[in-house]
């Protein structure tokens, strides 16, 4: 409390300092290393970078969202979490884990597409050998590569159709506002067509252990609690996270 207290008494000294600074002149905050000046703009240069400042804050606070669904996130882990389901524990592994587990995953997948948008886009521009424009351009072919080689064209249709606008002659000639939700509701209906196959075995070994119970007359003893050592020792005997991993890194392919 006496911090909190400390902090406010030391802000509203800074504020009158900063309102008779910006009366005065340009108001500047420095630290070490960096200095934040806030002025008028002189030039419409000046206004325009800012409004690119303002664009890019923007686009890297969007970034886990972009991540999520313009990659193979979204389908790794899906499976990973119907298949923890699956076993029958909820909990374990932790959901940090799975997820840290889905976004190895998802960089070794997306590692080809990495490596070509930093050869055709990214390098280029930082040599000053390309423009920004021609750089976001290039670098988004890769992308829309991957995710055409993912999308169903069922979903696409669906999308240019609710779109409104004239049926597209090229791949070229389909915009991101329709490629995205198209390549989005793909990998929902791979990655659930993958979890029903996970959870195949498991629901058989449920019902075998049910009935076992049934006819043991244990019939007050949940089924669940018997059979989740033995889907984990089968799990762990046709070593199940190899073959998990092996399968969703060659369903992109």
């Amino acid at each position: 409390m006496k911090r909190f207290i400390t902090g406010l008494k030391i802000l509203a000294i800074i504020l009158p300092l900063l309102l008779l600074t910006g009366c005065a002149g340009t108001p500047q905050i420095a630290a070490p290393g960096v200095t934040l000046s806030i002025g008028q703009a002189n030039q419409p240069k000046d206004v325009n970078s800012g409004v690119q400042l303002l664009v890019l804050l923007t686009v890297l606070s969007l970034a886990p969202s972009i991540v999520i669904m313009g990659t193979a996130f979204t389908r790794i882990v899906i499976v990973l979490s119907l298949l923890r389901n699956a076993i029958g524990t909820p909990t374990v592994p932790p959901t940090q884990v799975l997820v840290g587990l889905a976004l190895l995953l998802t960089f070794f997948v997306m590692a080809p597409t990495y490596s070509a948008i930093d050869k055709t886009a990214i390098q280029p521009y930082l040599n000053g050998t390309m423009d920004q424009d021609t750089a976001v351009k290039n670098g988004l072919i890769p992308v829309r590569e991957f995710m055409f080689r993912q999308t169903r064209e069922k979903d696409l249709e669906l999308f240019v159709s609710m779109n409104g606008q004239d049926r597209p002659k090229t791949r070229d000639d389909i915009s991101m506002v329709v490629l995205m939700p198209a390549f989005v509701i793909s990998e929902l209906r791979t990655a659930f067509t993958m979890g029903f196959v996970i959870f195949i075995p498991f629901l058989v070994m449920d019902m075998v252990i049910s009935s076992v119970l049934l006819s043991m007359g244990m019939m007050m003893l949940p089924p669940s609690l018997i059979s989740l050592p033995f889907k984990i020792l089968l799990f762990v005997m046709v070593d199940g996270w190899y073959l998990v991993a092996q399968s969703l890194v060659a369903s992109f392919k």
